[in-house]
């Protein structure tokens, strides 16, 4: 099946991809990650939650860390341009036959929000408001570990990414490039935006609901070899899971890192303006070997089959649906 590729244009407007709370089982461990090696910025700190940013992010945090018995998602949250874009939000979800909560005090720095489990099983937050932090974009001085300045997107396992796709459009999300398999032209991977780059979301077809990985964006190229080298000085090189390299999808430069718990973490720079109200989705082969890395490197397996579960709406882990495809085989590499 052929993905419609045509806009849709809700009565409210979702900004972007704001942040993503992490639950990890040893804070300080994470800390150490995040904080020491990657470069992330503190916000605030509490007994059992960290709030960090990136370089150049003027908000409280895009990403919190929160201690717990297991790593979960907690959420993915976006950012709506008006107060009230939060009730034409709700009104969309509870159409899908979603329950929809209100919330305020759950997060540091955070206004009014309100919080859903989505037809795919995420659990999703949208919000307004949320408090300024300093810039450091140019504070040199203190830049450390990958230069990293924001929080650029997610990566999420669905089993069928054309049903995910049309939940998406149908929010106003757009398609910058996605991956098809030849014989039926079956979408087996997908990237969708809100702000005027390649993605806010990525949807790949595996087993699901749940994250493949949380990406930021870095100062430079040297910034994620450089970051490698530091690691691997550091004798903590089994921490690359893959790259450094260039994506086909995207043509960003990339590497992935696993953290202490296992979430995958994307480090990522390079990728391209997409605000044109012409613009035109790009079509990918799953039989092209440059799709995932454009110099045509081999995927490890670990890549395509691991994750992190998402909580399900009583808490714990969500059960996990089997996917409709397998994008290795229909690759000729």
């Amino acid at each position: 099946m052929s993905l419609d590729l045509t806009w849709v244009d809700p009565p409210f407007d979702i900004v972007r991809v704001a942040h993503v709370e992490l639950t990890v089982t040893d804070l300080a461990a994470s800390r150490a990650f995040y904080v020491d090696v990657l470069g992330l910025v503190p916000t605030a700190e509490t007994d059992d939650a960290l709030y960090l940013r990136g370089y150049e992010e003027r908000l409280h945090h895009s990403l919190v860390l929160r201690r717990g018995p297991q790593p979960l998602l907690d959420h993915i949250a976006y950012r709506v341009r008006r107060p009230e874009d939060l009730d034409g939000v709700a009104d969309a979800y509870r159409a899908l036959g979603c329950d929809v909560a209100r919330v305020e005090g759950v997060e540091l720095g955070q206004g009014p929000a309100i919080r859903l489990h989505d037809p795919l099983g995420f659990p999703l937050e949208f919000f307004h408001e949320m408090d300024q932090a300093e810039c450091l974009l140019q504070r040199y001085d203190v830049y450390r570990g990958a230069r990293i300045t924001r929080a650029d997107h997610v990566n999420v396992y669905v089993p069928d990414a054309a049903a995910g796709y049309e939940l998406y459009r149908g929010l106003g999300f757009r398609c910058s490039e996605y991956i098809a398999d030849d014989r039926d032209d079956t979408p087996l991977a997908v990237w969708l935006y809100r702000k005027a780059t390649v993605h806010d979301i990525a949807l790949t077809t595996g087993a699901g609901p749940r994250l493949h990985h949380y990406a930021f964006t870095t100062a430079e190229t040297a910034s994620i070899t450089g970051l490698c080298d530091i690691l691997a000085g550091m004798h903590r090189e089994r921490v690359i899971e893959r790259g450094p390299g260039r994506h086909g999808v995207s043509n960003a430069f990339f590497v992935y890192l696993r953290d202490p718990d296992g979430h995958r973490i994307e480090l990522y720079t390079g990728d391209y303006y997409t605000g044109d109200p012409d613009h035109r989705p790009l079509r990918w082969s799953a039989s092209d070997a440059r799709r995932r890395t454009f110099w045509g490197h081999h995927v490890p397996d670990s890549w395509y089959e691991e994750g992190t579960p998402v909580r399900a709406p009583g808490g714990g882990p969500a059960p996990l649906v089997a996917p409709t495809a397998d994008e290795r085989l229909v690759t000729v590499e």
